[in-house]
């Protein structure tokens, strides 16, 4: 998280150094808020080296899965920088409902602003779940502090067509490096326990995870919130209830 918001008003030479400064920061970021310290005095192997990351049969099954498959009605979108990670899963998530949408669009009539097209500060988990309310009208809830076994059960549920769900995890647990980060959930494969993340980083690109190591990643806290991550769970038609 960048420490200090925007100040306008400089030379144009300093508004120039502060852009380069932000991006650079952004970058780091990896889109979100910087997490306090999630893996103190240990070390992690990154999921990167696990054979499931981006097993080609496992994606293809995957991929074949009912809400997994929506995701494709348009290209899917990847993240135009580093911080509009929140956005660019707004936008896959809406395209998967049968909407046309842009990231760079996610924003408008919100109350947040991008300065030279950096989200200087990301989104936390309720101000995405703000930005859905925004953009879609259905019923949006917010979930965190999950105990793992009622995490298994939701990611169960990200198989639901009547169902979306955005993830906002910390990278750390996953990769060993970067820091929050927010993806639509695809899916899941309940023989083999692994959640279908579609990554809108274009570098990790959709993989797959075991849902501990996944539910991890989310049990962290956002530094910028003092709450806990995880998750965006929009119903796809208007109905009443609690997703659970």
């Amino acid at each position: 998280m960048v420490d200090e918001p925007v100040r306008r008003g400089r030379r144009p030479f300093a508004v120039l150094g502060a852009v380069a400064l932000l991006t650079g920061l952004a970058v780091a970021a990896s889109g979100s808020p910087v997490l306090r310290a999630w893996n103190a005095g240990g070390s992690v192997t990154s999921i990167e080296a696990r054979p499931e990351f981006h097993d080609p049969a496992r994606l293809a099954q995957a991929w074949a899965s009912p809400v997994a498959a929506s995701y494709r009605r348009f290209s899917y979108e990847y993240q135009s920088n580093p911080s509009f990670c929140g956005p660019a899963s707004v936008a896959n998530l809406l395209h998967s409902l049968g909407l046309e949408a842009a990231q760079a669009d996610m924003l408008r009539g919100t109350a947040f602003r991008p300065w030279f097209g950096v989200l200087v500060n990301g989104l936390t988990l309720d101000e995405l779940a703000d930005v859905v309310r925004t953009r879609l009208d259905r019923p949006v809830h917010v979930v965190r502090d999950l105990s793992l076994p009622a995490f298994r059960e939701a990611m169960k549920r990200s198989n639901d067509p009547d169902r979306r769900m955005i993830v906002n995890f910390h990278r750390g647990p996953l990769f060993g490096r970067g820091a929050g980060h927010f993806s639509p959930i695809l899916g899941y494969l309940a023989d083999e326990d692994l959640v279908f993340v579609g990554d809108v980083n274009d570098h990790y690109r959709p993989f797959l995870v075991g849902s501990e190591r996944l539910w991890r990643a989310v049990t962290t806290i956002d530094g910028a919130s003092g709450k806990g991550r995880g998750l965006v769970i929009v119903e796809a038609t208007p109905r009443r209830g609690n997703p659970g």
